[in-house]
């Protein structure tokens, strides 16, 4: 907490942007202002609240804090940059950036808000370093529901990958080097952002659906029309990384492609090994590269998953209760400094104190289990829970009657 006192005016919502990190850590079973705050000791949520919507500070400065925290931890030559986006289901209409869109949290199309992450991943470990929430063309053609929700008024729709452009370059321009990016097709099916990589000298490992276009000497052709070319003999099998299961082991191949732009261009495919189900990626690096490196990257894309899950389930990315733009932006950015905590942790661990032969290595789960049990547990007595039963009924008396008097109104 001490790298980023300095982005706060004054030294009571710093000290409370503390209590809400370790609120995030906590092993409450909903973590929003309210229950935080109990947890916290406070006598009611508006405190944590304010730090939320009113307070003087900046979440940018503290992203870029995040940033410079987790590459300094957990840094490595070989690290990759990982774009993907997740979505949280919400109701109704208000909450910045929702509207009925297709979310991979619930695998269909839902009242849902979506938001891009970039991932720094590396031997050490792993974690998000960027945000960016998206905004539909819903919200950025109505520019009073975007001033409600706190967004600028010169705020314009980008697409998915515009954003992960965005944010890439922020990391570049930062001063950090990467040789990587990698992500789905939804990033790999964007010629602009292939383009953007391409000119900043970094390789890329992206996907692509079966039906992209890619050129060859014999011109144009579909990529699932391209393997059909590919011979048994320029097929290896090749581990992608270790799962939760052992090493997910594929066969690959790739092949070069007649691209004029410069560097090398390929696609690599991979072939599940039991189904025959294939998967497609665009490839681009300055100086040739293996196809274990290309293999390597392209396993790099199962850490975004990992990081969602990890900030979701220990840091509470995705419980937020929020509506308007900055509280949206300071919980998610202090819910990445939880987890960057965690993943830090975890690799000094590995690095300085490895577990005997009969116990796995430390888990971001474990440590958040261990430090919240030992370290910061409070004990707040029956008094400060029996006040909180209090105040949370008063407030639903008066919510129960302001309905009431709407409702009232609303039939005269």
């Amino acid at each position: 907490m001490g790298r980023i006192a300095s982005r706060f005016a004054r030294v009571e919502p710093r000290r409370r942007a503390g209590r809400l990190v370790l609120g995030l850590l906590a092993d409450l079973p909903r973590k929003n202002c309210w229950t935080i705050a109990e947890w916290a000791g406070d006598a009611n949520p508006h405190g944590m609240q304010h730090l939320l919507c009113r307070a003087a500070w900046d979440a940018d400065a503290v992203r870029d804090d995040v940033r410079e925290y987790v590459v300094e931890h957990l840094h490595d030559e070989a690290a990759v940059l990982v774009v993907d986006e997740t979505g949280d289901v919400k109701k109704g209409t208000h909450t910045v950036g929702v509207q009925r869109q297709y979310t991979g949290t619930a695998g269909r199309i839902e009242n849902s808000q979506v938001a891009v992450y970039l991932v720094y991943a590396g031997a050490r470990g792993h974690a998000a370093v960027d945000r960016e929430l998206y905004i539909p063309r819903s919200w950025t053609c109505d520019p009073d529901r975007c001033r409600a929700a706190g967004l600028g008024e010169d705020t314009v729709f980008a697409t998915k990958p515009e954003l992960a452009r965005v944010m890439i370059e922020r990391f570049l321009d930062a001063g950090h080097q990467v040789g990587w990016v990698t992500g789905d097709e939804v990033y790999g099916g964007n010629p602009k952002l292939r383009t953007a990589l391409e000119e900043r000298g970094i390789g890329y490992v992206l996907a692509v659906a079966c039906s992209a276009q890619v050129p060859t000497g014999a011109g144009t052709i579909r990529a699932d029309a391209l393997v059909k070319k590919v011979p048994k003999r320029a097929w290896q099998r090749l581990s992608a990384g270790r799962g939760a299961k052992g090493q997910r082991f594929y066969d690959w191949a790739v092949i070069d492609l007649a691209e004029t732009a410069p560097g090398r261009h390929q696609l690599l495919i991979r072939r599940n090994r039991t189904t025959g189900e294939l998967a497609y990626y665009r490839c681009h690096s300055t100086t040739p590269a293996s196809l274990p490196i290309l293999v390597k990257v392209a396993g790099s894309r199962w850490r975004v998953e990992e990081t969602f899950q990890s900030e979701k389930g220990l840091a509470g990315l995705d419980e937020h209760q929020v509506r308007r733009y900055p509280s949206w932006a300071r919980w998610v950015t202090l819910a990445m400094l939880a987890h960057a905590f965690l993943a830090v942790v975890r690799a000094d661990e590995h690095a300085h104190r490895p577990p005997p032969d009969d116990l796995i290595p430390l888990t971001c789960n474990e440590i958040q289990r261990l430090f919240v049990t030992v370290a910061v547990r409070p004990d707040h007595g029956p008094a400060h829970r029996l006040n909180w039963s209090a105040w949370r009924r008063r407030h639903q008396a008066r919510s129960r009657a302001s309905h009431y008097w709407r409702q009232a109104a609303s039939q005269t």
